[in-house]
């Protein structure tokens, strides 16, 4: 998205325009016709509002007579607007250890339910502390465990993945079809 408008405002010193001939459309829609670059600003200083370039690549150019400022204030609250309704995707992250007890597996289970709810992607973490490296495959069949408990919510972005002396997995949540 960009934050610029698409329409230029043209004043008397514009160069590009200076002894040529434009395609005027006045405030309410209307086709003004073409005229020369002079008189169509003579026509917006007339009717107080400013000559707006909107098409300039077109033969001839195509300008319209507006409020320049207002048109600048309702494109910036239209984009606002828009930004406010873009879904913003979090990623959460869940860390625990391959000795995990029963209880706080559950819990941390109910925590990702709860993120995978509401829209986040789920960082899973597995860290391993001194001897528990030696039995990395408990904490591999640990994360396949916690994938099985969240088939029916989530989607395996990245399967788990040794690094060091961590272990991680990438979730999202299934969509709603």
């Amino acid at each position: 998205m960009e934050d610029r408008p698409i329409a230029k405002q043209l004043k008397d010193g514009d160069r590009f325009y200076r002894g040529k001939e434009v395609r005027v459309i006045a405030p309410d829609n209307e086709q003004l016709g073409i005229m020369t670059f002079r008189e169509a600003l003579a026509r917006a200083d007339q009717l107080g509002l400013d000559l707006v370039e909107v098409a300039g690549k077109s033969t001839p150019p195509v300008c319209r007579i507006m409020d320049f400022g207002k048109f600048q204030y309702e494109e910036s609250k239209r984009l606002r607007e828009a930004r406010k309704k873009q879904q913003q995707h979090k990623v959460k992250e869940i860390k625990f250890h391959p000795n995990i007890d029963t209880h706080d597996y559950q819990t941390k289970l109910n925590h990702a339910v709860a993120f995978l709810e509401k829209g986040d992607k789920l960082k899973v973490s597995m860290f391993f502390r001194g001897r528990e490296m030696a039995h990395s495959e408990l904490g591999m069949d640990l994360m396949q465990r916690f994938i099985d408990d969240l088939a029916d919510r989530s989607v395996v972005d990245s399967p788990p993945r040794r690094s060091g002396r961590m272990l991680g997995m990438m979730l999202s949540p299934k969509s709603p079809k």
